[in-house]
């Protein structure tokens, strides 16, 4: 501890940003003085447990206090930030490791591969807008940024590049490897891909780059969101996990979803081994449970909808299916790994990963059979010949995903009962909000027409 508040002060850092991640995936904690950096590794720092959304928490009592207890090698310093270090924290309750903190969760589900020598590795694709508030509209920042195809712009990526470059700069002095940052398919809305990681430093750099995004935006006037699906006329913006399974570590690590020739020879290039497939089918199985923890707000399912003919571009599955590099399905098979589809940027990724687990684990403990790849544009297929094919559809509403989540009882193992029966309360009276609301939509349809 010693070594780090030395390096820290070094570095000019007084304040120390204690960070834990609610429920929602949303980032919370407090400012502590570099002085009780020992208080915050080993007792943590106290919140008050009813006022964090998700923990189910009374109001006395012992187990009314939260604390959230750091790690040291979390600690980074923060670039947009002068003077402060972020160090991550897990909830803790009653001297035990909270049951409904998500990123308590995602550790139980990683402890889980461990037992087999096993771990995940995953790269977090974060897809975003730029937004700005006029009139009581939302509309992109960028006024300009109006074309037909705007995907991969460049007019209006370079417009951006001040937000983009700080960005990137940030990031990097955060130890993240930024690999590239795009302009995507609907105005004002942009990528930023970084390397991959271990499950759960991957879900911890994610809420940097969110934290780092939010703060940035606003200073140069602009909304940093990542709302699923802002306006109805453009596509939605997701969160693509790249998926990979580990056995060993450093030089010795090998991925398990490489599959080898019959004389032991590695073959990098010819998809997934037998396990990743397992693992694959597994994702698929549980498909509907997960789009609970992968698509978790109403707004997701207005990236999801399903028509009898899909028209413009999308790249949000709608259909339970595999295939290789097919953008159009669930899950996109590459050599060694592969692309799990459907998360949107609202995802929990402390939640959603251990889903993945959970299902993927399944896949291997009943060696299911991955079904057949489609290597056809789903998206240019009727809903009748989707059918045909004898492909089943994603949940089309919030309701009808925590239908299938309560009911699947390997997702719920994985959560665990405490923060799965608070998941599912905050987000059945969401549904519930929002089926009580009346549209501005439905008033220009219904109001004079009867």
């Amino acid at each position: 501890m010693k070594d780090l508040r030395e390096r820290l002060a070094a570095a000019g850092v007084h304040t120390l940003l204690a960070q834990f991640t609610d429920i929602h995936g949303v980032a919370k904690g407090k400012y502590v003085p570099l002085t009780h950096l020992d208080d915050l590794l080993t007792d943590g720092a106290g919140f008050s447990g009813p006022s964090i959304a998700g923990t189910g928490l009374p109001r006395t009592g012992a187990r009314s206090e939260y604390w959230a207890r750091g790690y040291a090698s979390t600690a980074v310093v923060l670039p947009w930030l002068p003077g402060h270090a972020r160090i991550v924290c897990d909830g803790w309750v009653a001297g035990e490791p909270f049951d409904a903190c998500p990123r308590q969760v995602l550790k139980r589900a990683c402890a889980k591969l461990a037992q087999r020598g096993w771990h995940l590795r995953t790269g977090i694709e974060p897809e975003f807008f730029l937004l700005k508030q006029e009139a009581g509209r939302w509309l992109p920042a960028d006024d300009l940024d109006r074309l037909d195809k705007p995907s991969y712009d460049l007019k209006s990526l370079p417009r951006q590049r001040a937000f983009l470059r700080e960005l990137e700069l940030a990031l990097q002095a955060c130890g993240l490897d930024v690999l590239q940052l795009d302009h995507e398919d609907a105005h004002g809305q942009f990528e930023v891909n970084f390397g991959f990681d271990e499950a759960v430093a991957s879900a911890d750099h994610l809420m940097l780059f969110k934290m780092a995004a939010h703060a940035l935006a606003e200073a140069q006037g602009m909304v940093f969101s990542m709302m699923p699906k802002p306006f109805a006329n453009q596509p939605g913006s997701g969160l693509h996990f790249h998926v990979s399974l580990w056995k060993g570590t450093g030089d010795n690590a090998s991925n398990l979803f490489v599959p080898h020739a019959p004389d032991g020879a590695a073959l990098p290039q010819a998809g997934l081994s037998p396990l990743g497939r397992q693992f694959v089918a597994g994702v698929l199985a549980h498909a509907p449970a997960l789009c609970a923890l992968a698509a978790p707000t109403v707004n997701s399912y207005k990236r999801l909808v399903v028509s009898d003919v899909l028209s413009g571009t999308s790249w949000a599955p709608a259909y339970i299916a595999q295939g290789a590099n097919n953008r159009t399905a669930l899950v996109r098979t590459l050599p060694g790994r592969f692309e799990w589809r459907l998360p949107d940027a609202s995802a929990n990724a402390y939640l959603a990963t251990p889903g993945l687990i959970a299902a993927g684990l399944d896949g291997i403990e009943r060696a299911l059979e991955c079904p057949p790849p489609q290597d056809v544009d789903l998206f240019a297929l009727t809903l009748g010949e989707v059918r045909e094919r004898g492909i089943a559809l994603l949940p089309q509403s919030l309701g009808q995903a925590l239908d299938a989540l309560e009911c699947d009882s390997v997702i719920t193992a994985m959560l665990g009962d405490e923060l799965t029966r608070q998941f599912l309360q905050l987000k059945r009276r969401e549904w519930l909000d929002y089926r009580l609301q009346v549209s501005d939509w439905e008033l220009r349809r219904y109001a004079a027409m009867f």
